[in-house]
């Protein structure tokens, strides 16, 4: 297959699969949305989906959030992890928006990453699911398939990103970085990975990962053979 038919193969299968894309945190608004991206970063979409209610029954706008003690913020998000960072980001990011933007979450890259705890990923979610301005926010899941497919060499998510950009429609970015991340969580993940699931790979995934995973259970065969005999 050519590059662009591999291409074709991976976007129509996900299309397939993936026809809607819920934006998987919860969220009401640009503000609840960015509170909840930052308190997303190595925690899971389920678990601060359970933490934000409790914390948006206090707080659910820069105004309410910048009137509570960094303290305060952190006594809620604690399970989410990083406590520190993300109590302190969330506190500076709500009076920034208070005092530089009348309340208002800025629409745009440079004034969003000019907060506190917002890095490119984080205003790429925000820009892409709140602004639906075109972006492709590149996760662990983005990251790690763009690489398996042979779409990126893997060596950082800044160049996956560029890559991702530079092979995909710009119209489709803002779904497609969801169906990606649907994908890698159902087919295609870190641990447990069975190729036999992952249609996308197995059609069109680079030679060294299909290679390295046969190796893998061939390796778990001849462990199971021994174990028997």
């Amino acid at each position: 297959m050519t590059k662009a038919e591999k291409i074709d193969f991976a976007l129509t299968t996900l299309e397939h699969l993936y026809p809607e894309t819920p934006v998987p945190l919860d969220h009401k608004d640009p503000f609840t949305l960015l509170v909840a991206v930052v308190l997303s970063a190595q925690c899971t979409d389920e678990r601060v989906n359970q933490i934000t209610p409790k914390l948006f029954a206090v707080a659910d706008n820069p105004y309410d959030m910048a009137k509570m003690t960094v303290e305060e913020i952190a006594a809620i998000i604690r399970p989410c992890g990083l406590v520190p960072m993300k109590s302190k980001g969330i506190h500076a990011f709500s009076k920034t928006i208070v005092e530089a933007y009348g309340g208002e979450v800025p629409a745009s890259f440079e004034a969003l990453e000019a907060m506190p705890s917002v890095g490119h990923k984080t205003a790429s979610v925000v820009m892409s699911q709140a602004f639906g301005v075109p972006a492709f926010p590149v996760d662990t899941h983005i990251h790690r398939l763009m690489y398996r497919w042979g779409f990126s060499n893997g060596k950082s998510v800044e160049q996956t990103e560029k890559d991702a950009k530079r092979l995909f429609p710009r119209e489709l970015w803002n779904k497609l970085h969801l169906q990606i991340i649907f994908y890698g969580r159902e087919y295609s993940p870190a641990r447990g990975w069975d190729l036999e699931r992952d249609i996308i790979t197995k059609t069109v995934g680079r030679r060294s990962e299909i290679a390295k995973w046969e190796k893998e259970q061939l390796a778990k065969a001849k462990k199971k053979s021994s174990k028997k005999s």
